[in-house]
């Protein structure tokens, strides 16, 4: 055989060759990203648009990275499930993600709470730290591993305002008596002040503060407030919502769904979730400051509790978490870590941040920004 033979049929061979291995290749690929479609009961209702589009954020990221294979499709709060239903479809598998909050299964174990947020726990960025970082996503899995579900961060709304009430509240005795619209371990604490709390749907809150049926309500904060009006028929806007210093939203998955996924999927899933829980704070972070300007031009009068009123409610919410603390061994574990993580956090927040922040303030207060 000579030369130019020999190269013509290797030519060939390995035209073949390259042929079969393109034709092996094809398959292969498809195999690593599996068909999968699975279905997302958010506890939001598509109005807020902030916290229920997490659910879409996280559905475009996991479906564009695999090339439409992997897909989640979003369901608002009464769609498939109500809305404080979600994790309970998530444990049954009716669903296999809830995009939810913990807080609002506090009735089942007050657990539920501490990896979304209870009363004077941590801000949004030392939530986030103390979940990423310290230990507190393994935590709150372990308690959630029971309920047959996996959770990771999805969403955070920053510090959360103090609520809308109908008058003025200066002093303890103020709140005595007063019906308001405040859920979970929050309204356990000011049941320590006499205040009353009412649970109340969204789009029954106007209406009840319009009759005088409450007297006062908290829902999120300026830019989903404003979409409500409140601002009408309970003028005093109080800050700080200091039971929601930085809630963590929640994608809450079937455990046995979750582990049955490629370890690709899973470790796709997780990146996707950090990235729609740090999307949301920044989506609040830029609206909220136009929604506080339009808010005040159009009546909210802002008010901050007073000193008085947060010593207060530390020390009856100190007093509740002792209670808790006596009977509940799952909660008593994950609030130790959080405490320690929380004085910590503050020792270092205020020799740097705080007073950088503080000092731009005053600046702002100035008109010299």
């Amino acid at each position: 055989m000579d030369r130019r033979t020999f190269i013509t049929k290797a030519g060939f061979a390995g035209a073949g060759a390259a042929a079969a291995a393109t034709t092996l290749a094809a398959p292969a690929i498809a195999q690593t990203n599996p068909k999968i479609t699975w279905r997302i009961a958010s506890s939001f209702p598509k109005s807020l648009e902030t916290i229920y589009g997490g659910s879409d954020d996280l559905s475009r990221m996991v479906s564009e990275a695999t090339e439409g294979n992997f897909t989640l499709q979003p369901f608002a709060a009464g769609e498939i499930v109500p809305g404080l239903q979600a994790a309970d479809a998530a444990t049954a598998g009716t669903v296999e993600v809830a995009h939810t909050v913990g807080y609002y299964y506090v009735g089942k174990d007050p657990a539920w709470a501490l990896g979304a947020a209870v009363p004077f726990a941590l801000s949004s960025r030392a939530m986030n730290a103390w979940h990423y970082h310290g230990g507190g996503i393994d935590l709150y899995n372990e308690f959630l591993g029971k309920q047959g579900l996996i959770g990771f961060p999805g969403g955070n709304t920053g510090t959360q305002m103090g609520g809308w009430f109908r008058k003025e509240i200066n002093t303890v005795a103020d709140i005595n008596g007063l019906k308001m619209r405040i859920a979970g371990l929050a309204g356990q604490v000011m049941t320590k002040l006499g205040l009353v709390p009412q649970q109340l749907a969204g789009g029954d809150i106007y209406p009840a503060l319009e009759r005088g049926t409450i007297d006062a309500a908290e829902w999120v904060g300026p830019y989903d407030d404003q979409k409500l009006g409140f601002q009408k028929v309970a003028p005093y806007y109080y800050y700080p919502g200091w039971w929601e210093g930085g809630p963590t939203v929640h994608f809450m998955f079937n455990k046995a769904a979750y582990e049955g996924l490629p370890e690709h999927y899973k470790s796709l899933l997780r990146t996707a979730c950090q990235a729609t829980d740090a999307n949301m704070l920044q989506k609040y972070d830029h609206l909220n400051p136009t929604a506080i300007r339009n808010l005040v031009a159009n009546g909210a009068q802002l008010r901050p509790f007073s000193a008085e009123i947060l010593n207060a409610c530390y020390d009856a919410a100190n007093e509740l978490y002792a209670e808790i603390e006596g009977q509940n061994e799952g909660f008593k574990k994950i609030w130790d870590s959080i405490k320690a993580f929380r004085k910590d956090h503050y020792l270092y927040t205020q020799v740097a941040d705080y007073t950088y922040d503080s000092f731009m303030v005053q600046l702002q207060r100035a008109n010299k920004l």
